[in-house]
């Protein structure tokens, strides 16, 4: 249930900072490279800052 929620609000962050980025300013597309990076760095670390607001909000066991 987690990995659905987590899938679906990264997905919309992108689609709107791609948006934002093409009419409002190019540099949302900032909001972009942090969402990749952070991606990248919880496959590492095996922590995400998104997946643990999801689980205190929803209360969802890990």
């Amino acid at each position: 249930m987690l990995n659905k929620y987590f899938r679906v609000i990264v997905g919309i962050m992108v689609l709107l900072s791609v948006v934002l980025s093409v009419y409002v300013n190019p540099k949302w597309m900032w909001f972009t490279v942090f969402i990749g990076v952070n991606l990248i760095q919880s496959a590492f670390t095996k922590w995400c800052l998104l997946e643990t607001i999801l689980t205190k909000v929803f209360k969802i066991e890990k």
